[in-house]
């Protein structure tokens, strides 16, 4: 029904408790799942995660039938300067995630691109040195899991929230073996055009998260917002990009019981595209 390449995010319907979500996925005709792990925006996967519940999680997902692409987690903030004990507790909780994600089958854990805010902890440059030494170590960990390390860069509400940040990030994460995320409602709500994104990145994109958007929102169904998709994809097609796509259909524009029938919609118009 839907492309082989295009999944659907469990954060499409975080509303449902994990199990739940899966059979509306699967049900819709899906094949392939980004698993949802981040602490207040999708509680599929608890934040404080230990080995009973990665192997409940793991067993949930297995029985769904459903391909896993993506875990798409959080470890933290990533340019705050940790004490001793801190780290300690991150790297915990980074080896849980990666074990989810080697246990389920997918391909890497997804990290964010710093804290919450775009304001700098200490300043730009050394926020930014932070952020990639932090990811670049993730990397390291994740390839003695078998797994990829990948980082959703730009993000609009976090520190890398535009182009230009991207782009510093992307260059400090060069030769490191860690992948760039693209979504286009976070390129298209700092205001940014996806095509100059994509430029500036080419070669460099390992997933694409699929959401509208206009500038200041993040949260649209996708032909409700500015994002060019055609536009878009054309562009990852023509630059050979070969990875695959979620919808990550995080909105507040259709009520949860229309919400199948939006990712249905959304589906069939991204295939077309594909």
């Amino acid at each position: 029904m839907f492309n082989s390449r295009l999944g659907c995010s469990s954060i499409s319907f975080r509303h449902q408790a994990l199990p739940a979500a899966l059979k509306t996925i699967g049900g819709l005709g899906f094949e392939e799942i980004d698993l949802g792990a981040l602490p207040g925006v999708c509680d599929h996967v608890p934040y404080n995660l230990d080995a009973a519940a990665v192997g409940a999680i793991t067993a949930e997902v297995g029985a769904s039938g459903l391909r896993v692409r993506s875990v798409n987690g959080d470890i933290g903030d990533l340019n705050a300067v940790l004490d001793a004990g801190q780290q300690a507790g991150r790297e915990r909780h980074l080896e849980a995630l990666l074990t989810l994600t080697r246990d389920t089958g997918a391909k890497a854990l997804v990290l964010p691109c710093g804290a919450l805010s775009h304001e700098p902890v200490r300043n730009l440059d050394g926020d930014l040195d932070l952020i990639a030494a932090q990811l670049t170590s993730a990397g390291q960990r994740a390839a003695e899991f078998g797994v990829e390390l990948w980082t959703e860069s730009l993000h609009f509400l976090r520190f890398c929230w535009n182009l230009d940040r991207a782009e510093l990030l992307a260059q400090r994460l060069a030769g490191t073996g860690v992948g760039i995320v693209m979504d286009f409602s976070h390129i298209v709500a700092a205001g940014e055009d996806p095509l100059e994104y994509l430029r500036r990145h080419e070669g460099r994109i390992s997933h694409v998260h699929l959401r509208d958007a206009v500038p200041g929102n993040i949260n649209l169904s996708i032909g409700n917002g500015h994002a060019d998709f055609a536009a878009g994809l054309k562009r990852l097609a023509a630059d050979g990009y070969q990875g695959h796509f979620s919808l990550e259909l995080e909105t507040r524009d259709v009520t949860h019981d229309e919400r199948p029938a939006a990712a249905a919609k959304a589906g069939s118009f991204i295939t077309d595209l594909i």
